[in-house]
């Protein structure tokens, strides 16, 4: 696994909006994001939205929950109010929006570098989530996820991406393939979790299914979430199966046996057990604890 909790789900919150909060602190997503930015409109509902977090957070509303809030981009006016304000105990990190290169992940990093500093609390934090929306952020996926050590996942944010790309977002997803490909390959070989876009058609469920059977083949590590009716069915998927379980305790089991007899590498069904087939094994025997106790 790539952070130590679970990315399976991340579903968007309106922060100013009392009965969505309230609903999202009794789901079972894995990770909450307290939006601030796109769907807190007008402007003047912005400051409510953060007041919001901080009321819940302190009432422990949220306890034990993964919270990031969804904070305004660089170019906002709004940045430097959410993140001074929401830097608080009870938050993980921040999901920054149009991402469009490393330097602006670099930017974010370095202010809350002065902010933890200022606050006493240890250097690193809080961490960050880009959204990847554009073309360009697609083409420098791997200088965005390298710009700051807080980074520990990248999302892909699709309907911006379709407008940037000046295409159009076809239902078999053809249009967006090859950004979920850069996305997903750029994040991992960075050793950061790679979040899928969000399901557009959130009543649609037999296509959500679909979709996600398409996003696990492609290495995705969770999706973005709109409707808690989602959780299920992606829960499900981006959860190891019985039978990955299965055979990542088989994998550990001959591996250790090899080793306390001597024999160099464990084989199966005459394959050789490399380094890269183990260590998929003890990734999903990690997640699938985590999954466990969630």
């Amino acid at each position: 696994m790539k952070t130590s909790f679970l990315t399976r789900s991340l579903m968007f919150v309106p922060a100013h909006n009392d009965r969505l909060m309230q609903s999202a602190a009794r789901s079972n997503a894995d990770v909450l994001l307290l939006d601030v930015e796109d769907s807190v409109q007008p402007i003047e509902n912005k400051q409510i939205a953060r007041n919001n977090i901080i009321k819940y957070v302190n009432e422990g509303v949220f306890d034990n929950r993964v919270l990031f809030p969804r904070i305004n981009d660089r170019e906002s006016g709004q940045l430097l109010k959410d993140v001074t304000q929401l830097s608080i105990k009870g938050v993980t990190g921040f999901m920054y929006p149009k991402a469009r290169c490393g330097e602006d992940i670099y930017f974010i990093g370095k202010l809350l570098d002065t902010i933890e500093y200022d606050k006493g609390f240890r250097q690193g934090t809080f961490k960050l989530i880009p959204i990847i929306e554009t073309t360009g952020a697609v083409m420098n996926i791997q200088d965005i996820c390298k710009a700051s050590p807080r980074v520990v996942a990248v999302a892909f944010g699709c309907e911006d991406y379709v407008t940037d790309l000046e295409g159009k977002h076809d239902i078999d997803g053809q249009s967006i393939f090859f950004a979920r490909n850069m996305i997903v390959n750029g994040a991992h070989n960075c050793g950061v979790a790679a979040i899928d876009t969000v399901h557009i058609r959130v009543h649609d469920l037999d296509d959500l299914e679909h979709n996600l059977i398409l996003s696990k083949k492609l290495g995705f590590d969770g999706m973005l979430i709109l409707n808690p009716k989602e959780l299920p069915l992606c829960h499900r998927y981006y959860s190891p199966s019985p039978e990955e379980v299965e055979w990542a305790e088989e994998m550990v089991q001959l591996t250790e046996e090899s080793i306390r007899e001597g024999k160099g590498v464990a084989v199966k069904d005459n394959k050789f057990i490399g380094p890269p087939m183990l260590k998929m094994a003890q990734d999903i025997l990690k997640k699938n604890e985590l999954c466990k106790s969630h």
